[in-house]
């Protein structure tokens, strides 16, 4: 069937060959080139807003666009030929990408429109679109040297392509152990039941999320654990440490000859937090908070793992090894909070909780969503839906629905882009689908941004986990639990006294859960404020240093850290910090007046969602608060104050 009107590109990925991607590449690039060589050979006289300013603004748009059916496919297409072909594609993209925002003659004309058109008579979202085009080209080196210059494109895109490289590893990587029944004892029959038999009668598991988590949380036998883990930790180890290393000290080369202290300082010169030393601050100030909490936490797990020693008769060594972690936790949420997570899970079969979180975010945002029925698609699995205002009407966008694991799909929860919901170069609203992670697939399509550059979840790196954070907190109240939930057999909603528990067990391992996100957080600041590293040797010593564990010998957990090459480098930390104004908006705002209240819906679209990153992120949320935000409500979240 045609693809709905404002959806622009073919998502069947079943309908197109290596060869169509190719030429549709090249294609792609050709004639973004020619419109941008028409840009820098503008005599600097004749520089209007019209001619610079919104015909860049009009190519990032068709950028994006047209560019997403081709560079999407290497994350979900079946066909390993096309997933490969999308990943060159992608490459020769970010190599085009990287050559024009190292175009001189582009940056000296939207230098000339400020300096000679100026920019008073433009619009607050115009006049920000001219003063980020000019910091980005700063940021390049387009006011430095030529020598400076290409010396900063080619280590671009060297950057480029060993990013590519490393999350291509990643996506493709499919180890695989075998286990007996036996070694896999503690974990439910209907998880065994679905595992594939492998050689010699044994049951084969991935390193994927739904076979690593539930091992290491239910598997009691701690070899079968240790192995699990070990796997896991080395992941692509040999293949991506190398590259990731050589990111490192690439990323502290370009910072230097573009002036900046280190790579850190130059990431965050754009992000809320501004500068390292304010990141440390938060996070040693964070640690130290958590710590206390983390002792008693040991505590209680290493008096759980003695009791397990002598039930089934396992050596106890006296301590808690790096593969006890996640099992010990679990033990804590089901015997200090009763929360069953095998009895939970029963409540939640994938269609009655698509089928209340639509409800949810309807209500709460005001929109309408509705299944395009036969629409063409990547994978029988995938669906896609249409999103409208429920008051106005508008289609406002769409989303692919993309829930199922497979061999050579992303193997992370996670949203793509695919078209900008911004203003198009003919002055429509452009639209956006998306598969995962609805907070933020919201974000994009509530977007009222004029340019691409602004549009949906484009705001500062720092704040763009803050509304989908955000929006977790409704999964451990009541009322969206009912709606979310109904028991696979009979269909009961989740009973009053789990909810208790739930809602209890928040607090649970606290310390632990946000010390490693601590830990992370300040390997990533760690490695990009020295500018070189022994990843192996400094992810071990700051896991010692903060947790008192030690990680597996002969593992590299960063080899297989896709944010560290996904464009989260010196800013993993923002997890955690957007997190901070996710619990005051949450707090201050819904729980107060309603959280499924529209009308504070409606205002949290229009301050938090609607702008984009169109505005600052802290103007963002002073506009919804009424206030500065504080930490109370986040610390609060995890059990360190009143």
């Amino acid at each position: 069937m045609p693809a709905p009107q404002g959806i622009n590109g073919v998502f069947d990925f079943r309908k197109i060959t290596p060869e169509d991607i190719e030429k549709q590449t090249d294609a792609l690039i050709a004639k973004q080139r020619s419109a941008y060589n028409s840009v820098g050979s503008l005599p600097l006289t004749r520089v209007t807003y019209e001619n610079v300013i919104k015909q860049l603004a009009d190519l990032m748009t068709e950028r994006s666009t047209q560019g997403s059916p081709l560079d999407f496919p290497q994350h979900a297409a079946v066909d390993k030929a096309v997933r490969e072909a999308s990943s060159k594609a992608e490459q020769k993209l970010e190599e085009f990408d990287v050559e024009m925002s190292m175009r001189k003659d582009i940056f000296d004309r939207v230098v000339g429109f400020k300096d000679s058109v100026g920019i008073d008579g433009l619009t607050t979202e115009q006049k920000r679109l001219v003063e980020k085009l000019i910091l980005h080209g700063k940021r390049n080196g387009l006011h430095l040297s030529e020598e400076i210059q290409q010396e900063v494109k080619k280590i671009k895109k060297r950057m480029s392509e060993l990013s590519i490289k490393f999350q291509r590893n990643l996506n493709e990587d499919n180890t695989k152990l075998f286990f007996t029944h036996e070694e896999l004892a503690g974990m439910p029959e209907d998880f065994i039941d679905e595992l594939t038999q492998g050689e010699e009668g044994k049951l084969e598991v991935t390193m994927k999320y739904p076979h690593l988590f539930p091992i290491t949380k239910k598997c009691h036998v701690p070899n079968t654990r240790r192995l699990m883990v070990t796997a896991s930790q080395s992941k692509c180890m040999e293949e991506n440490t190398p590259i990731l290393e050589e990111l490192i000290s690439l990323r502290q080369k370009q910072a230097e000859l573009l002036g900046y202290k280190n790579h850190a300082h130059y990431v965050l010169e754009e992000r809320m937090a501004k500068n390292p030393e304010n990141v440390d601050h938060f996070l040693t100030n964070l640690s130290e908070k958590l710590q206390p909490l983390w002792e008693d936490e040991k505590v209680v797990m290493l008096k759980f793992k003695k009791e397990e020693c002598e039930k089934y008769n396992y050596e106890f060594n006296g301590q808690l090894d790096f593969w006890d972690l996640r099992y010990y936790m679990n033990q804590v949420e089901e015997k200090m909070y009763a929360v069953d997570q095998n009895e939970v899970r029963q409540y939640f079969p994938l269609e009655k909780v698509t089928s209340g979180l639509f409800d949810i975010y309807q209500t709460l945002l005001g929109l309408q969503f509705t299944q395009v029925t036969d629409a063409d698609t990547w994978h029988d699995d995938v669906k896609l839906y249409r999103v409208t205002d429920a008051q106005s009407g508008e289609n406002l966008g769409y989303f692919f629905l993309d829930l199922y694991p497979r061999d050579g799909k992303f193997g992370h929860a996670a949203i793509f882009p695919l078209q900008p919901s911004c203003v198009g170069a003919d002055g429509s609203r452009q639209v956006e689908s998306y598969f995962h992670e609805f907070g933020h697939v919201m974000h994009h399509i509530c977007s009222h941004a004029t340019f691409a550059m602004f549009a949906g979840t484009h705001v500062e790196r720092d704040f763009l986990e803050a509304p989908s954070q955000m929006l977790e907190n409704w999964v451990w109240e009541k009322e969206p639990l009912t709606l979310m939930s109904g028991h696979y057999e009979t269909s009961k909603t989740l009973p009053d006294e789990i909810v208790d528990k739930l809602a209890k067990s928040r607090k649970a391992n606290a310390g632990g859960f946000n010390l490693r996100q601590i830990i992370l957080g300040t390997f990533d600041q760690t490695i990009h404020t020295r500018g070189e590293a022994d990843t192996k040797a400094l992810f071990t010593q700051t896991y010692k240093d903060i947790m008192g564990i030690e990680p597996i010998p002969n593992t590299n957990m960063p080899a297989n850290f896709g944010h560290l090459a996904g464009g989260y480098d010196a800013q993993y930390y923002g997890y955690l910090w957007s997190e901070v104004f996710s619990m005051d908006m949450y707090e201050s705002c819904f729980k107060k007046q309603g959280i499924l209240n529209p009308e504070i819906g409606a205002k949290y679209r229009q301050s938090i969602l609607q702008p984009g990153g169109s505005k600052d992120a802290h103007d963002l949320l002073r506009d919804f608060l009424g206030r500065d935000p504080t930490p109370d409500a986040f610390l609060r979240s995890k059990g360190l104050q009143p």
